[in-house]
């Protein structure tokens, strides 16, 4: 059974969830072949966009494959979802979350975790684990930082969803858009990323994330070194070179 579907069209890999009938759980399998999928991206791959297929994006985990199980299961199956999370975060490409659906538990994590979003009108988000008895303690730990703690804890503590508009407002996805202009509303963001340095956009993907969460002073410790280096790169020089010669710049592939 497929359970991921995979495009590559030039710089963009598309990756698919491809499980509409389970409402794109993310069962260990799924997310084991997700991972394997972003760790063996090609060469030529300069940004990522996730999405799924059927009328939700994910409904989180495959709550038919934890019924009675022992804890090395558990224990596995949550090391196998942070894997997957911060494999994204790791990957020097953007990964752009298409949202054509309702995001709940691991799903609403996995948007998080993603370095943006782009979401329909219709869509839901909700972190409902505190409903079965299961508290979204993983999905709370990317959505938290990119919502901040009182709206994450609103989330938690009352199971309920919020709407496209304030996922938008509260910073959990990007862009809102009818569901016939989310693909042109991806290409454009896309095309608007791919333009730059491949190499300057993954010094800075991990420069942020190493930052994000640390005290000021630490924060400024990692990036003046980040910036300094990068300075130092072809593509800076190039880049610099570029704007004072009023042309547009040639970056390194």
């Amino acid at each position: 059974m497929e359970l991921v579907r995979i495009e590559h069209d030039g710089a963009i890999t598309r990756l698919w969830m491809t499980r509409p009938e389970r409402r794109n759980a993310l069962s260990f399998e799924m997310m084991q072949r997700l991972q394997k999928e972003l760790t063996d991206l090609p060469e030529k791959t300069e940004l990522v966009v996730l999405g799924g297929e059927g009328p939700v994006f994910s409904a989180g985990h495959d709550l038919s494959e934890m019924i009675d199980r022992d804890p090395g299961f558990y224990e596995e199956l949550f090391d196998r979802c942070t894997d997957l999370m911060l494999t994204i975060r790791h990957l020097p490409q953007p990964v752009i979350a298409r949202v054509h659906g309702t995001a709940t538990a691991a799903g609403c994590q996995l948007v998080a975790s993603c370095d943006l979003a782009v979401t329909v009108e219709g869509a839901k988000f909700a972190t409902p684990g505190v409903k079965i008895g299961l508290f979204c303690s993983t999905p709370m730990v990317p959505v938290s930082r990119v919502v901040g703690a009182k709206r994450t804890m609103e989330m938690l503590l009352t199971g309920e969803p919020i709407d496209a508009p304030t996922a938008l407002d509260w910073g959990l996805v990007n862009r809102v858009v009818p569901a016939d202009a989310l693909d042109d509303e991806i290409d454009d963001l896309a095309q608007s990323i791919l333009r730059y340095s491949r190499r300057v956009i993954g010094i800075g993907k991990r420069a942020f994330y190493q930052q994000l969460g640390v005290d000021e002073p630490t924060a400024y410790d990692i990036t003046r070194q980040v910036m300094a280096s990068n300075a130092n790169l072809a593509d800076a020089q190039e880049g610099m070179s570029a704007f004072l010669e009023k042309r547009q710049p040639q970056w390194e592939r």
